[in-house]
């Protein structure tokens, strides 16, 4: 769609403000986590540990949201003719990998601790986790006009809000530490922190392997989409079908279509993509035309 030169240079401008909130929500996010594991090591509170590495997870997060919005601004080319939409994809499942190692590591660390509880500085852990509830809220405010708009930011957005909960959580600790000197709570709420970002981690990274691993998108299948194009008036039969996802927000298919005799090979392309896009939503569709007489172009026909 053109537009004018001025809303062009408003959209412009907006980006880039866009991408200026992003950044410095990862700069604070990351300032706070050195702070946060220095705290923790110096007060030998390991939740509060924990609590950096879900506030680094928000960084990480951010900076893959920040790296998708500048990549999509890239156009395809003849050697990424599908665009660079996958490497959000890949980045996201390296982060997911290393979220579910370190829940883990925390999670052995805190039952190494509730066995042999070490002492914990309380008001070092409350006065650092509320700096991280002050600066989580802080994110959340750069980045709340933008989750609007971008699914990318959206993820972050309620990731960092989780994070401020997790916060509140390691203060409560520190308090209980400060008025009764329970050290048992600090490897517990380690133990939830550690199992919550286990639980998010593994959760988000199922659909991030399906896409890699070109499955059908989620609520969509072949057989449906076979049984459709079969119904269009001049397809005898469909085979060679595929349906995979092209990135997080695109999928794709391919499939050889038999036209019956007596129909047009480009009109009945015409209606088999029209009835994909109408029932589907699908709209990068790829299709091979053959009759009963000519046979299969393909000895991947069988698939």
């Amino acid at each position: 769609m053109p537009h004018d030169h001025g809303h062009h240079g408003h959209h412009h401008l907006d980006s880039d403000a866009g991408d200026r909130r992003v950044a410095i929500a990862v700069a604070v996010n990351l300032v706070l986590t050195f702070a946060q594991i220095v705290g923790g090591l110096i007060s030998g509170s390991v939740a509060l540990i924990a609590d950096a590495v879900h506030n680094f997870s928000d960084a990480v997060s951010l900076i893959v949201a920040y790296g998708a919005r500048r990549i999509a601004r890239r156009p395809a080319t003849p050697e990424m003719s599908f665009g660079y939409g996958r490497a959000e994809v890949v980045a996201a499942l390296v982060n997911y990998t290393t979220l579910i190692i370190i829940a883990l590591w925390l999670g052995f660390e805190a039952v190494m601790r509730l066995i042999d509880p070490p002492p914990v500085t309380g008001w070092i852990v409350v006065l650092l986790a509320g700096i991280a509830l002050v600066i989580d809220l802080v994110t959340a405010a750069l980045t709340w006009r933008l989750s609007k708009e971008s699914v990318n930011i959206r993820a972050a957005f309620l990731h960092n809000l989780a994070d401020a909960g997790s916060s509140v959580a390691v203060i409560i600790g520190g308090t209980l530490i400060l008025l009764y000197d329970w050290r048992l709570v600090d490897p517990i709420i380690t133990l939830l922190i550690s199992a919550y970002i286990l639980w998010h981690a593994a959760s988000e990274v199922g659909p991030v392997i399906r896409v890699l691993m070109l499955a059908a998108p989620d609520g969509t299948r072949a057989a449906a989409i076979r049984a459709r194009m079969e119904k269009v008036e001049g397809v005898e039969d469909v085979h060679h079908l595929h349906l995979w996802q092209i990135d997080e927000r695109s999928a794709s298919v391919e499939a050889h279509i038999v036209v019956a005799e007596g129909h047009e090979a480009p009109t009945v392309v015409a209606d088999v993509k029209r009835a994909l896009a109408g029932d589907f939503g699908l709209t990068h569709v790829t299709l091979e035309t053959e009759t009963r007489a000519s046979g299969c172009s393909s000895a991947a026909c069988a698939a």
